[in-house]
């Protein structure tokens, strides 16, 4: 029944992960034209306009869209777009600290349930938002939301998984969920925006994460969740981010995304200006990357079962290639090559992030107590880090160097940060700290008060 029980809980992790990236990712094939509507262009109706009906073919409402104001006088849209792509990490960025140390207090579940509420909120505001203020809000609301439901469903992952190789397949599966949200996302959005409307791709994903919320509370009601209060007190977020082993961990993780959150806001202007891409095609052109990212997931995980101690080098093997894809970007010229280099990408991201997402969970067994949420939370803040500057630095530099520098930076810091990974390498020979958990777990009990938390931990 536990076993069983943990499985569901994988399932409803993983089901909360591709919901977050999919509704991150869902707009990139949309915003531009959105956005454009929005403001009267691109074929959109004018203030008078009505708001509903079907009267653009197979667009759905996307001509529909009022004017709520006017176009920015000289204004960039990369920009523009970029810091709407950016509000979520932002606002992520902020909650996580706070996050990860209230996880590490209540527990793992009742976080993450309520993540999934403020997803499902979120996901709503983004099927009626009407201007770019709506969007705004709904985009950090989003972040309010993934702060809890990430962070918490890592950790949670992490906990129920604490033997080797078990805890790296978990991981592994969460990551294969996480690419298919984030690659699966922008197809799926442009074909529905498409054909079907703007409100149908939220709406299915809001019916999506109402199921999931509703099969957590069954796993697992706020009412059980009281037994953390005979967990261990995990060690506070800002000692987790002194240790230099894991402040190594988090740039990599941090560096080895900023390829992926430079590129979301600017390919789709850049597909378009330079070899004319529609909506479908831009979106089409992230689907493949998910089949080497998952084979990145899995190669990473058969290998650290055979080489535990090679960790760090898969992680480095994996920013070199990041680094050395990004730089090809600029170099295609048709649909079919810029297709190569994102699979570059993301297959180097497997590698790093599933080499390196268990490594920061053994450095806390072995060298704090083990409770998961303060880490993992430093981890979605080395990610939001990335997809926060990400696009806001990233629409400057395209429009004052251009794409091609941008790409040529990225590439160059990743290949530089690979050899800082080398600290790691002797981190599978650190012995297990004597943390209260440890103590419980590995050896008899000696008294009463031991007595009863050993079976509570058993139970």
């Amino acid at each position: 029944e536990a076993r069983r029980q943990r499985r569901l809980l994988l399932v409803v992790v993983c089901v909360a992960l591709l919901l977050d990236n999919m509704l991150y990712m869902v707009i990139v094939p949309i915003i531009p034209d959105y956005i454009a509507a929005m403001r009267g262009g691109g074929g959109a109706a004018g203030p008078s306009a009505p708001t509903g009906g079907n009267e653009s073919g197979g667009g759905g409402n996307r001509s529909l869209l009022p004017a709520r104001y006017p176009p920015a006088a000289g204004g960039n849209e990369d920009v523009q777009i970029g810091v709407l792509f950016a509000s979520k990490a932002m606002l992520q960025l902020l909650v996580n600290p706070l996050s990860g140390t209230l996880i590490d207090r209540v527990g793992y579940e009742a976080p993450l349930l309520a993540g999934l509420a403020v997803m499902f909120l979120s996901t709503a505001t983004f099927a009626f938002a009407e201007n770019y203020a709506t969007l705004f809000a709904a985009r950090s609301l989003q972040g309010l939301g993934s702060a809890f439901a990430d962070t918490a469903g890592i950790a949670l992952i992490a906990d129920r998984y604490a033997e080797e190789p078990a805890r790296s397949r978990a991981l592994g599966t969460a990551l294969a969920c996480i690419s298919f949200g984030s690659l699966a996302a922008p197809p799926f959005g442009g074909v529905l925006y498409e054909f079907a409307g703007k409100r149908v791709p939220f709406l299915v994903l809001a019916c999506v994460c109402l199921l999931d919320g509703l099969l957590l509370l069954a796993l697992a009601p706020p009412c059980a969740t009281g037994a953390r209060a005979n967990m261990p007190v995990g060690t506070p977020i800002h000692r987790l981010m002194v240790d230099p082993y894991i402040a190594v961990v988090a740039g990599a993780l941090a560096t080895c995304n900023i390829p992926l959150a430079f590129l979301e806001p600017t390919i789709a202007n850049w597909m378009k200006e330079s070899m004319g891409a529609s909506e479908w095609e831009v979106g089409l052109t992230w689907l493949p990357a998910f089949f080497p990212h998952v084979l990145g997931v899995y190669v990473t995980v058969r290998l650290a079962a055979a080489y535990p101690h090679l960790q760090w080098f898969y992680g480095a093997l994996g920013m070199a290639i990041i680094g050395a894809s990004s730089c090809l970007v600029p170099a295609c010229r048709n649909f079919g090559q810029v297709i190569i280099p994102l699979c570059g990408i993301c297959f180097g991201i497997a590698l790093v992030d599933t080499a390196l997402l268990p490594t920061l969970a053994f450095l806390v067994d072995v060298r704090h107590v083990s409770v998961y949420g303060s880490v993992y939370a430093i981890a979605d803040i080395s990610y939001s880090v990335a997809y926060a500057l990400g696009p806001i630095v990233a629409g400057q530099i395209v429009h004052t160097m251009g794409f091609a520098q941008l790409n040529l930076g990225m590439g160059l810091a990743n290949v530089l940060y690979a050899p800082v990974l080398l600290f790691l390498k002797n981190v599978c020979q650190m012995k297990p700290s004597h943390s209260e958990r440890n103590i419980l777990l590995e050896e008899g009990p000696k008294g009463l008060y031991d007595t009863i938390k050993m079976e509570e931990r058993k139970g």
